[in-house]
């Protein structure tokens, strides 16, 4: 664990729920979160915060100013990975065929799940103090799955009998995995392997997700 922060930093509430950030401090700010997603993803919720404060190109005393607690920057980068994956639901279903587009959002669904992994304890943690956090997170994936399982659906290039729900417990088994080198390479196998069984009987042809 990093040292705790200094007594300043640990008093001081967090400035951005207060005011807007002038646009220096946002930068910083997205890049200490930019860059702690991938530390946790990687190494779990324990990865160093004077590592991340670096790797951020900023100073450990600016990661304190913007996050008083390990557990507050753990809820921002879980937020911000929940809300990169609903903001993928729209912008493949903008740009790609119905099921493309769902096939590459849960190749991310597996990015997202890294993340979670690696913030599993301090999420435990959050869980007990912020009863809202995980039931508002979980319906807007939930939602973002079922839209892109009825637009295919609608198109053809899915079963007509789908249930989302069932799919994001499919998906949602990733999880449980054991986290082995080779984790992500499976899961990536894992959700093509879905993918296949989604458009086994489909009104028309698959199309070539390559």
């Amino acid at each position: 664990m990093a040292s705790q922060p200094p007594a300043t930093a640990r008093e001081k509430p967090d400035a951005t729920a207060a005011k807007p950030l002038r646009a220096d401090a946002q930068r910083n700010r997205d890049a200490l979160v930019e860059v702690a997603a991938v530390a946790f993803a990687a190494h779990g919720v324990d990865a160093s915060l004077e590592e991340i404060a670096r790797q951020a190109g900023v100073g450990i005393g600016t990661l304190y100013r913007h996050f008083p607690t390990r557990e507050h920057l753990v809820e921002v980068v879980y937020r911000r990975e929940v809300e990169s994956l609903c903001a993928a639901a729209d912008e493949l279903a903008l740009h790609h065929p119905p099921d493309i587009a769902l096939e590459q959002w849960m190749q991310r669904f597996v990015d997202y799940i890294a993340t979670k992994r690696g913030l599993a304890t301090s999420l435990r943690i959050l869980l007990n103090t912020n009863s809202t956090l995980f039931s508002d997170m979980s319906g807007r994936v939930s939602l973002a799955l079922r839209q892109l399982i009825d637009a295919a659906a609608a198109d053809g290039s899915i079963r007509s009998d789908v249930d989302s729900s069932d799919v994001l417990h499919a998906l949602g088994g990733i999880y449980s995995a054991p986290d082995t080198d080779d984790w992500r390479d499976r899961s990536r196998r894992l959700v093509s392997l879905l993918m296949d069984g989604l458009r086994f009987g489909a009104g028309r042809p698959a199309k070539d997700s390559r």
